[in-house]
C-alpha cells in the first residue's frame, strides 16, 4: 500500500514511512492510494472475531508489503490487554433504536486510547526497525494528550511533547497529563487556545531542517496511522447489530473531524452505514458548513465538552480531497485560502456530495446540561459532555427523520464522565467517581512546562530536553 500527500506534492511512502512522517512535507495530509474494499462476504466472515483479530483484519489492508495481519491481530492484542472491559469496546442499548459505544474502558478513559495504545506499539517496531529516535510533538484540546503521555511513557527511543491550552482543559485531563512524571514525557502548558496549540504544531513540521534534526514525527490525527485503530471500532459496532445485513448510523462527537472521519474510512472499504452523523458542541464550524458550504473560522468559546473546542477542523482536509475527486493541486489551493483568510467556500454540487453521507446537529452547554439529566433520569445512564452532545445529535437525526426510526443509531460515547465531573455533577446532583486505576489521580503530583503561543517557544523546549 502507498501513501500519497492531500496536497499532490509528496509520496509515495509505505505505512511505516507515513507513520514515522505525520504530517507531509508539503503541509498535507497522508491518505492510501486507494481504499481496501470488503465485500459483504467478506463482512459476513467477520462474525465472531475477537475485537484485536477484527484489528487485524481491518488494519492489514492498509499495511500490505510490511505488517502482516498475524502482527496486527497481536499487537492489538497486547495493546488493549488491560482495556476494563471484555468488550473492548462494548455496545449499550439506550432507548428504541438507539446504541451508545462505550469508548472510554481504557487506561485514560477516552477513546483516544484505542489509537494511542496501538500506535505505541507501531512506532517501537518501526524505529527499533530503522534504530532510530523520533520526537512527537502532539496538540491536545483534552483527551489526546494524557492517550499519548500514557502510551509513550518510558519508551526509550521517542520524547514526547505534548501542548494543551493553559486553562481550557478540565482539571482530571490536566492532572492526567501533568502526573505523568517519566523520562522523555512532557506536559507543555501554552498560553493559547487549542487553534494556537495545533498552528504551532504544523509550523513545526513546516519547518523542515528542524524537522529532520529532531527526526519530528505527530501523534495527532494528522498522522494517518491515528485514524487506522479508529476504524475498526465502527465495525464492531455494526457487526453487533446484524451487519453486514443491517446498515446502521453513527452520531459521532467531533470538533478536528478525525474520529468521524475514520467512520467515513469504514463506509469506503464497504460497510453499510446509512448516515454519519457529526455533533459539535457551540463551536459549530462544521454544522456551518454543512448548512452553507462555507467554512469560516470564528473564535474559539470555552464549552463543558472543551475535546470540540476547535474552530479549524485539521481532519476535513482529508474529505476535501476526497470530494474534489483527489486533485491535490485544488485540495492545497484551498487550504492555502483558509490559512490566509480563514474561510472557504465550496460549490453546490460539492457539499450536495458530501450531505449524501453527513448530517450535523450543534448543542450549547445548557442543552448539554439538559441532555446528561435527562439520559440518567430516563436511561439509567451517566454520560460526559461529549456524549451528551452524540446522544442528542442522533436523537434529533431520528426525531426529523434524517435516520429513519427502524435504522439503529450509534452514539459514540468518547469520555467516561468523571473526566468532567462538574459537568455531570451539575446535571445528575451526583459526582461521578473515577476508576479504581485513577482513584488517587488528583493527588499525584505533577510536572508541566510553560510556553508562549510561539513555535519559537516550543522549537526551543524541543531542543532542550530532547534525549537524543
Amino acid at each position: 500500500m502507498q501513501y500519497y500527500s492531500t496536497r499532490g506534492q509528496d509520496g509515495p511512502f509505505g505505512y511505516e514511512e507515513a507513520l514515522l512522517s505525520g504530517l507531509a512535507r508539503d503541509g498535507g495530509l497522508y491518505l492510501p492510494e486507494a481504499w481496501p474494499k470488503f465485500s459483504h462476504e467478506d463482512i459476513a466472515a467477520m462474525q465472531g472475531l475477537s475485537y484485536a483479530e477484527l484489528a487485524g483484519r481491518i488494519m492489514a489492508p492498509f499495511c500490505v508489503g510490511e505488517i502482516d495481519e498475524p502482527e496486527l491481530t497481536a499487537m492489538a492484542r497486547d495493546a488493549y490487554a488491560d482495556f476494563g472491559h471484555p468488550d473492548i469496546a462494548p455496545l449499550k442499548p439506550l432507548q428504541g433504536n438507539l446504541h451508545v459505544l462505550e469508548l472510554f474502558h481504557g487506561p485514560t478513559i477516552a477513546f483516544k486510547d484505542y489509537a494511542m495504545q496501538f500506535l505505541a506499539r507501531a512506532f517501537d517496531r518501526a524505529l527499533k526497525k530503522k534504530q532510530q529516535h523520533a520526537v512527537i510533538v502532539g496538540a491536545t484540546s483534552g483527551d489526546t494528550g494524557s492517550a499519548a503521555l500514557e502510551a509513550f511513557r518510558g519508551r526509550d527511543a521517542v520524547d514526547v511533547f505534548i501542548l494543551f491550552p493553559k486553562g481550557r482543559v478540565s482539571p482530571v485531563q490536566q492532572r492526567q497529563m501533568t502526573s505523568v512524571i517519566a523520562d522523555g514525557a512532557h506536559a507543555v502548558s501554552v498560553a493559547g487556545d487549542f487553534d494556537d496549540c495545533q498552528a504551532i504544531v504544523k509550523t513545526l513540521f513546516n519547518d523542515l531542517a528542524f524537522r529532520d534534526q529532531v527526526n519530528l514525527s505527530a501523534i495527532n490525527s494528522i498522522n494517518w496511522a491515528r485514524l487506522m485503530p479508529q476504524i475498526v471500532y465502527y465495525f464492531a459496532a455494526a457487526l453487533r447489530l446484524g451487519a453486514p445485513t443491517q446498515s446502521v448510523a453513527f452520531s459521532v462527537p467531533t470538533g478536528n473531524f478525525g474520529n468521524i472521519f475514520a467512520g467515513y474510512v469504514a463506509v469506503q472499504m464497504g460497510l453499510p452505514v446509512d448516515r454519519l452523523i457529526i455533533a459539535s458542541n457551540q463551536n459549530d464550524i462544521l454544522p456551518r458548513f454543512f448548512a452553507s458550504g462555507a467554512m469560516a473560522r470564528e473564535s474559539v468559546v470555552p464549552s463543558l465538552s472543551p475535546s470540540m473546542d476547535i474552530q479549524v477542523s485539521s481532519n476535513f482536509e482529508r474529505l476535501l480531497f476526497e470530494l474534489v475527486d483527489r486533485d491535490g493541486q485544488a485540495t492545497a489551493s484551498v487550504m492555502r485560502q483558509f490559512a490566509e483568510t480563514g474561510q472557504f467556500h465550496v460549490d453546490d454540487s460539492l457539499l450536495a456530495r458530501a450531505k449524501q453521507l453527513f448530517s450535523a446537529y450543534r448543542l450549547d452547554d445548557d442543552g448539554t446540561i439538559a441532555e446528561i439529566a435527562a439520559t440518567a433520569k430516563n436511561n439509567h445512564m451517566v454520560i460526559d459532555p461529549h456524549s451528551a452532545v452524540g446522544v442528542y445529535a442522533a436523537r434529533q437525526a431520528h426525531s426529523d427523520g434524517t435516520v429513519a426510526n427502524d435504522v439503529s443509531i450509534v452514539a459514540l460515547a468518547c469520555a467516561h464522565p468523571a473526566k468532567f465531573d462538574a459537568a455531570v455533577t451539575k446535571a445528575t446532583g451526583v459526582a461521578p467517581g473515577l476508576p479504581p486505576h485513577l482513584a488517587d489521580l488528583m493527588q499525584r503530583p505533577e510536572r508541566q512546562h510553560h510556553v508562549a503561543a510561539t513555535a519559537d517557544a516550543v522549537k526551543s523546549l524541543v531542543l532542550e530536553m530532547t534525549r537524543a
